[in-house]
């Protein structure tokens, strides 16, 4: 629970004090990081939590790899856009406007404290646009720069190479989001029984194929014209040793970003 682990990192925007938040806001090249993720359905295996969870841990590890960046993490915007997973249940979805005033919201008063770029880290395929909405609508009000990036859209012909399924295998609580999990919280993945997907299988050839192809054409379909279980992909293949390689190398990758920021707006 929050009450138990919250403040457990220096950087946690949530437990500092409100004089640590403004001075580290202050230093040159500041950097305030906003992860995105969502409540939704993950199939029978993994929890609804996923999406969250995940892009919080990849962002915890980026930021542990930095050399003392003035970097503040706010509390993970938890709930997204997910209006296609409601049919299976569980999902806790907002509006887009309601999310992205939200979003816009946090950055705008979290910039008061003076830092010079904001970075949202997205962790919903469905956040996507969202979050490109958001870094136009935040940058033209304010003069720090912002940015935006999807964490498993970083680094993708590395984690291409790590993979044992064929393009679809690695969509939405597939090969990929289950190794993650796998590595990160075993605790909370069903047995091997309970692992059930079936490969991504979109009709135009140009829209998104999996988390790592996410393709030219966007088109809005229920979950369930993909699944019978709300996953896609094929988690069967997942190991945490595979998560833990694609956390390093995700982890990089982000770290890198973050390093590029701050020697951009130092």
């Amino acid at each position: 629970m929050m009450y138990d682990s919250i403040g457990r990192r220096e950087y946690e925007w949530a437990g500092m004090t409100a004089a640590e938040v403004r001075a580290v806001g202050a230093k040159p090249g500041s950097i305030l990081v906003i992860p995105v993720g969502s409540i939704e359905q993950h199939g029978e295996h993994l929890p609804v939590v996923t999406d969250s969870l995940l892009v919080e841990a990849m962002v915890d590890s980026a930021v542990e790899q930095t050399d003392g960046l003035p970097v503040v993490v706010s509390p993970t915007v938890w709930s997204g856009f997910s209006p296609h997973h409601l049919t299976f249940g569980g999902t806790l979805s907002l509006d887009f406007e309601t999310i992205r005033a939200t979003l816009e919201d946090i950055a705008n008063t979290g910039l008061q404290n003076d830092f010079d770029a904001v970075l949202f880290v997205n962790g919903h395929g469905g956040n996507g646009p969202l979050i490109g909405s958001v870094v136009s609508t935040v940058g033209v009000e304010t003069d720090a720069e912002v940015l935006g990036t999807t964490y498993f859209e970083l680094a993708t012909d590395r984690i291409e190479a790590l993979r044992d399924t064929e393009t679809g295998g690695m969509a939405h609580g597939g090969e990929f989001e289950t190794s993650l999990m796998l590595a990160v919280r075993p605790d909370l993945v069903g047995d091997s029984s309970t692992r059930n997907g079936e490969p991504l299988s979109e009709t135009y050839r140009w829209g998104g194929q999996d988390l790592l192809d996410g393709g030219s054409v966007s088109v809005y379909r229920s979950f369930d014209a993909y699944s019978e279980t709300g996953a896609i992909g094929l988690p069967e293949e997942a190991s945490a040793e595979k998560g833990e390689r694609i956390r390093s190398i995700i982890a990089e990758e982000l770290a890198s970003l973050l390093d590029a920021v701050h020697e951009q707006n130092a």
